[in-house]
């Protein structure tokens, strides 16, 4: 779990340069069965697209590059 933890937050810091471009950011909360659970910051925290930036940016991402995420989902 450790290990899947720290894969996770290696991830994140990639995914977070995007995100702070536009003044967000995105922080791990937990990881539960595969399910990464996330709290977005910043100016993703109210933008009205932040449900397609965790789906379509953050999940595909992290699917991608973690072994043993099945889906991400807000805190």
């Amino acid at each position: 779990m450790e290990n899947l933890k720290d894969d996770v937050e290696l991830a994140l810091e990639k995914i977070r340069e995007g995100l702070r471009v536009d003044g967000g950011d995105v922080e791990l909360v937990d990881i539960v069965d595969g399910i990464v659970k996330v709290k977005l910051q910043g100016h993703c925290a109210g933008c009205p697209f932040s449900q397609m930036t965790l789906k379509n940016f953050i999940e595909k991402e992290l699917v991608k590059s973690v072994k043993g995420v099945k889906g991400v989902i807000s805190a």
